[in-house]
């Protein structure tokens, strides 16, 4: 009877052992990317160092990065692998957001770096997240301010991404307001950017690049083309004024990340993710390119 009872408790302690994952088993965390480039590389900073800073660092957490290389079909895949390998899904840029929510129904999905997560159509009961919706009103100011002899101001937009086309008719709106004339050129692959480039900046006096993922891969051209047509930038990040835009009215793609990882946290704290609602970065900082700033001899109060 006795070795009865101890086989009993043995058998309960495996299968407890394998139903809980085992003691001190790592919370898998899956971050799913659309393309990898420095804007998104710094959401993912900002996610993993909130999470570290909350008590949820490498010796408790193992983070699974994928990304999609710019491929829809890929990001789906990921998705189902993360569905079934992952404990917890941080899906970064809307591509990859709408992937999950096609793929993952039960597990939670945070995401980062969505201007408009309700047109996306991403809002299902396990997920939230934070948007990165720009300041455009403050952005078609700082033109204003800094190029005040500007007449027209030129876009190039990636058609298939949905943040990029609403940020593109929301700009719209607001420079239209203050009496600029809008070019705008969409397209659909990065090797038509090049010859939308070279068209555009012949009839516009500044170019402005807002949140896109092509835009931000090809970003090194959009400066080659602009400084050898003379025509200033004027970006929605911080990287855009790093790499070589003039000026940049925006949130910080880190600080998107670090609000992402704080959600993500309060989750592994114990809140149900349907009270925790998306949110939005709503302070914006104004970064200046001072190399720029001399070149067109502009000068900043």
């Amino acid at each position: 009877m006795k070795n009865l009872k101890n086989l009993f408790v043995l058998l309960f302690v495996v299968l407890f052992t394998a139903c809980t994952g085992g003691k001190g088993e790592k919370i898998k965390i899956g971050i799913t990317q659309i393309v990898e480039h420095e804007s998104l590389d710094d959401v993912r900073r900002g996610v993993e160092t909130a999470l570290a800073d909350n008590g949820y660092g490498k010796e408790k957490v193992e983070f699974i990065y994928k990304n999609a290389q710019g491929d829809f079909a890929t990001a789906q895949i990921i998705a189902q692998d993360f569905n079934n390998n992952a404990d917890i899904i941080v899906a970064i840029s809307t591509p990859s957001a709408q992937a999950a929510v096609n793929n993952i129904k039960e597990k939670p999905v945070f995401f980062a770096a969505i201007t408009n997560p309700e047109a996306a159509g991403i809002l299902e009961k396990n997920v939230t997240g934070v948007s990165d919706k720009s300041p455009v009103e403050k952005q078609a100011e700082l033109i204003k301010k800094l190029l005040p002899n500007a007449k027209k101001i030129g876009i190039v937009y990636n058609t298939s991404e949905q943040n990029s086309f609403y940020l593109t008719e929301e700009f719209k709106k607001a420079a239209e307001k203050k009496g600029y004339v809008m070019v705008i050129k969409g397209v659909t692959t990065i090797n038509e950017m090049a010859s939308a480039l070279d068209t555009i900046l012949l009839e516009i006096d500044v170019l402005y690049t807002s949140i896109d993922n092509m835009l931000a891969s090809t970003y090194p051209l959009i400066v080659e083309k602009c400084d050898k047509a003379g025509k200033p930038i004027i970006g929605a990040t911080k990287r855009y004024a790093e790499q070589g835009a003039l000026a940049a009215e925006g949130i910080s793609d880190y600080q998107v990340g670090y609000q992402t990882g704080e959600m993500t946290a309060r989750y592994l704290n114990g809140e149900k993710i349907e009270n925790i609602p998306y949110e939005t970065v709503t302070k914006s900082e104004l970064y200046l390119n001072e190399e720029l700033l001399k070149k067109y001899k502009i000068s900043v109060d």
